[in-house]
């Protein structure tokens, strides 16, 4: 086991990347406490489907503003330094407003202030991926992914505390524990990091700027872009995921508890089983599936998505094997397609104008997925299932993008060649003289 690719990479990981990987846990194992519980603790707090679908369309909403500034913000203070700050701000700050939580406004207002999260996710990939060897990349996203799952083994303690202290109580404790552990992820990080080469070129080059002049040169990154198609395609299964993982993240438990009849308690069980099932495809089928093209794979991942859909759509009540069927398919859909996404992700984005790239493409997924929210929550107001039909449709989408794609990666990059170039170029003639 120890001559295994995932654990040699991890073994042989140094500076921003080791830095970013190892304290991952500290924020995996709170967020994956009570995170598959916040829609049930909304709903035993008076919260309606409706009002759950607003807070996510609202929060969304703000994240487009947040993650158009994140690129100028990242730049301006530095990858290291922003994530340090907007890391407890978006995490801690919200996770101890819910814990005080008593209706619809404080989750409202915990919602807004989380979607500052948009600003570090971008810093925080920066410094991830930035100094990084390029033949790392998935085995590092891999890890981030193995890291959270690994803290995800512990959600049956959040089923024996509900079955004990009830939803509410346990809930309000967890989300404490969150808070606390989230800032001490911020701090390890800030300490076991130092800011990136190309962090210190963009920290130089902005410190005489103004936000608003370094906003309007988003125009040149933009007029790139529209001569990179190879990029709107990792963007439009980007929007696929986003929107999907939307949906299942707040009425996933809705439907379990109130359609199928499965008690609360008893959901950890199905999040104890998709960990342990991740960890083992991660290992197993993972390294291999790493040296194939990454057409087939995301391709048989998303058909695999829309067939958990349709067992967990189809279960009966209470119907145990048909939801551990659709958490298996769900699961192992999950672990192929996520770690590709973020690999085609950090290859296809220049690395000369990495924030700013990621900024707009942030602002477009939000902008898409923000409706949604909504949609879903009218969706589940008529019927429970409705929500992940939605999903069967949009993973179809997903499984035609990843093909198109994949045949794209297979033909000449003049194109792309010439937008990387544009790239350069624009971001020579926007750097302040005496650079």
């Amino acid at each position: 086991m120890k001559n295994h690719a995932l654990i040699t990479t991890l073994r042989s990981l140094t500076g921003n990347p080791r830095g970013c990987v190892y304290p991952e846990p500290l924020w995996g194992i709170p967020y994956n406490l009570y995170a598959p519980y916040i829609s049930i603790y909304m709903v035993a707090l008076g919260v309606a489907d409706k009002q759950i679908g607003l807070i996510v369309s609202i929060s969304w909403g703000c994240q487009v503003i947040l993650a158009l500034l994140s690129g100028v913000i990242t730049d301006k203070l530095g990858r290291r330094r922003t994530t340090l700050i907007f890391d407890i701000l978006a995490w801690s700050v919200p996770a101890l407003i819910s814990a005080l939580a008593q209706n619809f406004w404080f989750f409202l207002v915990a919602g807004v202030i989380n979607s500052a999260w948009r600003v570090p996710f971008n810093s925080w990939t920066c410094l991830l991926v930035e100094d990084a060897k390029p033949n790392q990349v998935v085995a590092i996203y891999t890890w981030i992914y193995i890291a959270n799952q690994v803290a995800g083994l512990l959600t049956p303690l959040t089923g024996v505390l509900i079955g004990v202290l009830t939803i509410v109580p346990t809930m309000r404790a967890l989300y404490v524990f969150a808070a606390v552990m989230f800032t001490l992820k911020a701090v390890v990080t800030y300490h076991m990091t130092v800011e990136t080469a190309q962090g210190k070129v963009r920290l130089h080059e902005t410190r005489h700027q103004g936000v608003l002049a370094m906003l309007r040169e988003y125009q040149g990154v933009m007029r790139a872009l529209l001569h990179a198609p190879r990029t709107f395609y990792t963007a439009g299964i980007l929007l696929v995921i986003s929107i999907t993982t939307m949906i299942s993240g707040s009425f996933w438990a809705i439907i379990m508890t109130e359609k199928l009849h499965i008690p609360a308690r008893n959901l950890a069980a199905f999040l104890f089983v998709r960990s342990v099932i991740m960890l083992v495809f991660f290992f197993v089928a993972m390294p291999r599936i790493s040296k194939l093209h990454f057409k087939l794979p995301l391709v048989a991942g998303f058909l695999g998505f829309i067939v958990s859909q349709v067992v967990l759509i189809a279960a009966p009540d209470q119907g145990y094997a048909w939801l551990l069927m659709s958490t298996v398919l769900e699961t192992c859909s999950y672990a192929t397609v996520s770690p590709l996404m973020d690999h085609m992700v950090a290859l296809t984005v220049a690395p000369q104008e990495r924030a700013r790239i990621q900024s707009i493409l942030f602002v477009g997924i939000i902008l898409l997925t923000a409706p949604f929210g909504w949609i879903a929550g009218s969706l589940s107001g008529i019927n429970k299932c409705l929500p992940f039909v939605l999903n069967c449709a949009l993973y179809a989408v997903g499984a035609v993008l990843a093909y198109r794609a994949g045949q794209m990666a297979r033909t000449p990059r003049v194109k792309e060649t010439a937008a990387a170039s544009a790239l350069v170029h624009m971001h020579a003639i926007t750097t302040p003289s005496g650079t």
